[in-house]
Parts: structure tokens; C-alpha cells; sequence
């Protein structure tokens, strides 16, 4: 990549970087990427995709497999601290995950597809809305659009802070854990706090749900029975003396390495809740959000991310643990031969959301680079 070609890139890096969305919401992140897409001719260019997914479609000449790169456009309800000129011009909103880097690299591929179009197959580069909770690659998959792009291969990356950039990381198997957002409604009666004996408190519930959940998943080695709760959020009645609760939360994080375990760890908590709110005659009801299933790399695919980083001049450095953090791509290998690896974005970048973390620019080359390569290496 040329230094002018970089430059240009960094440019679309920082404008996308000013104008951070959250999940459901990129309609002016779309837009502008749609705009970039659409000046690299791409044989179709889709929209409103899940919501608001954009993706162009690059035809080979022969037949052959479609082969999808995806990356996220949403950011983060999270106030950015920087000094930046291009810092973020949404209050309280910031692109402190990378996504905004995620999309310039898979851009960046237009040009190239532009130029060149595949020997065979196609090309999809899809940018998805709503990783964050992940609900935006369910809705893309979902949408009646997705049909006509259905990959028979998928890669992705994350940007990953403590790697030096540049520097690619790798794994077959389990590549990010299955998590979701337990939220468990306790209901009892309220009674004047002089006589809370007549009503039906959830304190005691409460008091022995935190550590119950907790004793459920305590983390420790990223192997098949991992399972780690964490608690994320308690509420007790309102705020006021005069009255003795009647009702309450508790929310927790469940997080494991298997979608197997993942069932066990709710079915535990679910009698957990069960057993708790029996004893202190309470009604309680439980909802999930922020589901992500567990991501798995596909062996096939891992062999061909190994390739073309070899090719690029990024060799991949193997592990045999996957990333605490979930990644809804993992719906994606449920239908086609998936991947996901990750890129150093520096060893001393701050880590995933915090408030002054910001892509590289620098690593833009490497994603690019790997991405292209695993392209013309299926499509030619």
C-alpha cells in the first residue's frame, strides 16, 4: 500500500470516526460508506441490510464460491477522551471498539475489486449493523436480501490492544465466547417499612442471588466447561424510606466457550431463581438480551487465513484459547466455512471501550493486505 493510498484511507478512517452510531442507529454511517462503495463500481451495491447493512457485490467472470468479509458499523454509548482532530462530534457516543478502522480495512478492498475484478466467484464486502448487542447479524441473515450474497466462506477480524501492530493472531476452534444479559424480575408486595412483616420483600432473594449466580461460573481456563457470571446490576424497590419493597432486579452476564455450556449455565440459573424465589414466595421472571453465541473457526478457513497472512507478510501466531469477549459473526459460520482473526492495534493502546482508545491507523496495511489476499487466493 502506497503512502498516498494510506493517506487517503486514514482520511475515511477519521470521518467515520466523528460520527459514531449505535446499534441500530448508522443510518449517516451507511450512507457514507455506501457513498465510498459506490465510486469503486461494484456489480451491486445493497442496502438497508438487517437495518441499516450495506454491501457490495463484486462478480467473477466463471463460476465459483461466494466469499463474504465482513466488518461492524456501530459504535459505543461511551463519552471518547481525546484531543484528536477528528475526535468524535457525537455527545456521548464514541468509536471505542475499532469498528470504525474495521470498515476502512474492508473498504479499502473496493479499489482493489475495482481494478480487478474476481477469476471466479464473487465478493461481498458487508458492513453489518448492531454487533454490539449482538442483534445485527441475525437481522442480516434474516433479511430477504441476504439470500442472493449467502457466503460459502466468511472472514472477519477484530483489532485486539496489547498485540504489537500489525502483529496477527489466530486459533481453530473456539475464536470468541457465547454470552448473554440475564435479567431476573423479582415480585413480591410492598408494606409500610414500620411493618415490613406484612409484605413480601425481595431482600432476602436478592441477598442470595448475588453470590448464588456468582458461585455458578467463577471463569478460570478457556476450556469447554468455562463459564464465568458476572454480576452487572442490582435494583431494591424505590428509593424511599417509607416503604418496605415490593419488587426488584438482578441482572448478570453469563459467558462460556460452548453454546452447550452456555444452555447448562442458564438451566442452573434458571433453578437457581426458581429455588431462591419459591422459598421467600416471590413471583419472578426472567428475559435475555445481548445474545451472542459462541464464534468458531471453521478448520478450513483457518488454513486459508494461515495462507494469505503468510502471503501478505503478516504470518499468524497460533493459540488454543479463544477471546473472553463475544462476537455476533459466529452466526455467520452456522451457514457458510467461517473465520475470525485478530490484528495488534498496539501493546500499549487502551483496551476495547474505554473512553480513550483509538484504531491505529498504521494497522490499516495488515487488514487490507489479508483480506485481499484470502480474496484472490479463493476467487483468483
Amino acid at each position: 500500500m502506497t503512502p498516498e493510498r494510506l493517506a487517503q484511507l486514514t482520511t475515511l478512517r477519521h470521518a467515520l470516526h466523528q460520527i459514531p452510531e449505535v446499534s441500530g442507529t448508522e443510518e449517516k454511517t451507511a450512507v457514507m460508506v455506501a457513498d465510498y462503495l459506490g465510486q469503486h463500481q461494484p456489480d451491486q451495491l445493497l442496502t438497508g441490510l438487517g437495518g441499516h447493512g450495506v454491501a457490495a457485490v463484486y462478480e467473477g467472470r466463471a463460476d465459483g464460491p461466494t466469499v463474504l468479509i465482513r466488518c461492524e458499523l456501530d459504535g459505543l454509548p461511551i463519552e471518547e477522551l481525546s484531543d484528536q482532530p477528528y475526535r468524535s462530534t457525537h455527545a456521548g457516543r464514541g468509536h471505542l471498539c475499532g469498528h470504525d478502522g474495521h470498515m476502512t480495512m474492508v473498504a479499502a478492498l473496493a479499489e482493489d475489486l475495482a481494478v480487478q475484478r474476481p477469476s471466479k466467484g464473487r465478493a461481498v464486502l458487508l458492513f453489518q449493523p448492531a454487533e454490539e448487542t449482538g442483534k445485527g447479524a441475525a437481522a442480516v441473515i434474516a433479511d430477504p436480501g441476504f439470500a442472493q450474497i449467502a457466503p460459502d466462506y466468511a472472514f472477519s477480524l477484530h483489532n485486539l490492544p496489547g498485540l504489537p501492530v500489525g502483529q496477527v493472531a489466530l486459533c481453530s476452534g473456539a475464536a470468541n465466547c457465547a454470552s448473554r444479559g440475564m435479567r431476573i424480575k423479582l415480585t413480591g408486595k410492598t408494606s409500610h417499612a414500620a411493618a415490613p412483616q406484612d409484605g413480601v420483600s425481595p431482600v432476602g432473594a436478592i441477598s442470595q442471588l448475588l453470590p448464588g449466580l456468582v458461585s455458578l461460573g467463577q471463569g478460570g481456563d478457556l476450556g469447554p466447561e468455562f463459564a464465568l457470571v458476572t454480576l452487572t446490576h442490582a435494583r431494591l424497590g424505590e428509593a424511599t424510606f417509607g416503604i418496605a419493597p415490593g419488587e426488584g432486579e438482578v441482572w448478570a452476564t453469563l459467558r462460556t466457550v460452548t453454546n452447550i455450556r452456555m444452555d447448562q449455565l442458564i438451566a442452573e440459573a434458571t433453578a437457581l431463581a426458581e429455588q431462591v424465589c419459591a422459598a421467600e414466595r416471590l413471583g419472578f421472571s426472567i428475559e435475555f438480551d445481548d445474545v451472542f453465541d459462541a464464534c468458531t473457526n471453521h478448520p478450513e478457513a483457518v488454513e486459508l487465513l494461515q495462507a494469505a497472512c503468510a502471503a501478505a507478510g503478516y504470518p499468524a501466531h497460533m493459540r488454543d484459547y479463544p477471546q473472553r469477549w463475544s462476537e455476533d459473526f459466529g452466526q455467520f459460520g452456522k451457514q457458510a466455512k467461517a473465520a475470525m482473526f485478530w490484528l495488534g492495534s498496539g501493546e500499549a493502546q487502551p483496551q476495547l471501550h474505554n473512553p480513550d482508545f483509538d484504531f491505529p491507523d498504521a494497522a490499516i496495511p495488515a487488514g487490507a493486505g489479508i483480506f485481499l489476499h484470502t480474496l484472490r487466493n479463493l476467487l483468483g
